[in-house]
């Protein structure tokens, strides 16, 4: 199979497994709701542009999409109407955030790390 087409399978595992943290309810649960789900975010878009572009070098798309999520932490200290508009739709709320906290940050670099690795591993893989 092509690296497209595992990335694709990648991406079918960790899209469930992103949504599951927003809604887990189990021991650990805001942990999980709010910090951990900042990883698994930062792995998503790290397949979704490695699925786009197959041929991209694992280290940059990570360092983009983990610059990119820092971006997006900055902006929910900004609350235009357009942005509190989009924040009202759980997509929104979603891919945007609502609550600016300094402790994603770390959790953004683990993702953007496992993302890579993700990555590199699907690179080496021929099947």
């Amino acid at each position: 199979m092509t690296r497209r087409v595992w990335t694709f399978i990648s991406l079918a595992v960790i899209v469930p497994v992103g949504f599951e943290s927003k809604f887990y309810r189990g021991p650990a649960c805001v942990w999980v709701n709010d910090s951990l789900g900042g990883a698994f975010y930062d792995i998503f878009w790290c397949l979704a542009a490695f699925f786009v572009f197959p041929e991209g070098r694992p280290l940059a798309i990570a360092v983009c999409v983990l610059v990119c999520t820092c971006i997006l932490e900055f902006t929910q200290l900004w609350h235009p109407p357009f942005l509190e508009y989009l924040r009202g739709y759980f997509i929104g709320r979603t891919i945007l955030g609502t609550t600016f906290a300094w402790s994603d940050f770390p959790y953004y670099f683990m993702g953007s790390a496992a993302g890579w690795c993700w990555m590199k591993a699907l690179q080496r893989w021929r099947v």
